[in-house]
């Protein structure tokens, strides 16, 4: 079976790469020698890590061998993550939504079929989202997504002809390999109780940098623990969390890690720490794969659905109310039973195991 990929790849984002990751590990394994082309912003990067066919992403360069890898495939895989919005700067043809639907329309162009496979959606605010999506959204032969806000959220953009199942994210199938290079990184005696601290940069907002500094110092003091920040994409992250430390009284109790780990070491060294206090879906992904209790603070509702499904949305907020006054008494309540909440995670873990395994079964029943 020849497959096209489409996706945010090749560009240095942990969650998107541990997306891609599950993606090829789970499809060759549940099927017969899968031919697998993956478009990508680093092609040769891609290619070589993967073992795949990879071809430039970009309109730029290298269109005719896109349309050639789309016209020859069986099924093109639009995902997964959170494809499907308008956050971004939208153009004509450039900006996150209308990239990936004009791949959508140039599949179904060449005859071929297309799924929506694990995808997050939305939001999608404007006109001229919503006319793409309307436009361009029902063109799909089938859609998986990861949760019931982004098969609402498909609903209310008119996009209704193709089927829709609610699975999960496909990173709940990641098969993981053990490896401690992250934590060897570190200088650590190996008494330090670990909190993993996942911060993201968000437009203009920087509020939440102050209070977090100011959440993080209150833990270190009353409970001595060792925050350590995991850049999931790149430097980007990286820097708002050396700007969080700055603003610490004790930043020079705090770590971060290098920020050219592969998505498996970050898996594993989430799985060191005691807690995880974080913004980034996939840092949250890992914490629930690893079993290790989560406080998480929500720039968008994916975040949020993932909280809630894993029941641990009472512990956690918003961006726009996150305090370290109103959250820091359920950042101790959740490092106060680490034990029980760490058994509902393990609970919880398996059944999105099971769901996100379902993307390639569907896949099976639907097209092979």
């Amino acid at each position: 079976m020849k497959l096209v990929i489409s996706g945010f790849y090749g560009l240095g984002n942990t969650g998107d790469e541990a997306i891609l990751d599950a993606m090829v590990d789970n499809l060759r394994t549940s099927l017969d020698e899968p031919d697998i082309t993956v478009f990508s912003l680093s092609p040769e990067q891609t290619a070589s890590k993967h073992n795949v066919k990879s071809i430039y992403r970009g309109w730029r360069h290298d269109f005719k061998e896109k349309v050639r890898a789309l016209r020859e495939a069986d099924l093109v895989l639009s995902g997964g993550g959170g494809l499907l919005q308008d956050t971004y700067p939208t153009r004509i043809i450039f900006g996150p939504l209308p990239y990936y639907l004009l791949i959508v329309f140039l599949a179904k162009l060449c005859g071929t079929k297309v799924m929506f496979f694990s995808q997050g959606v939305g939001p999608v605010t404007t006109p001229y989202g919503k006319l793409l999506m309307r436009l361009f959204g029902n063109m799909a032969d089938f859609i998986t997504v990861r949760d019931e806000y982004s098969k609402k959220y498909l609903e209310q953009r008119h996009v209704t002809k193709p089927e829709t199942v609610v699975t999960a994210d496909i990173v709940f199938a990641y098969q993981s390999k053990r490896d401690t290079i992250c934590i060897e990184s570190l200088p650590l005696t190996g008494d330090e109780k670990l909190v993993g601290v996942s911060v993201r940069p968000w437009f203009e907002e920087t509020a939440y940098q102050t209070e977090m500094a100011k959440l993080l110092d209150q833990f270190i003091e009353e409970k001595g623990v060792t925050p350590v920040f995991v850049p999931m994409e790149g430097e980007h992250d990286a820097n708002v969390s050396r700007t969080i430390q700055g603003h610490m009284q004790h930043g020079d109790q705090t770590l971060v890690l290098g920020s050219d780990f592969t998505p498996n070491q970050y898996l594993q060294f989430i799985g060191e720490c005691e807690m995880m206090i974080g913004m980034r879906l996939h840092a949250l992904i890992f914490a629930t794969l690893a079993s290790v209790p989560f406080v998480a603070v929500s720039y968008d509702k994916k975040v949020e659905s993932l909280a809630m499904r894993t029941g641990m949305w009472h512990h956690s907020t918003t961006l726009e109310h996150f305090t370290a006054a109103s959250m820091y008494a359920n950042v101790v309540d959740v490092y106060e039973h680490l034990e029980t909440l760490g058994a509902q995670l393990d609970e919880e873990r398996a059944e999105l195991k099971d769901e996100a395994l379902r993307n390639v079964t569907l896949l099976k029943e639907k097209f092979q």
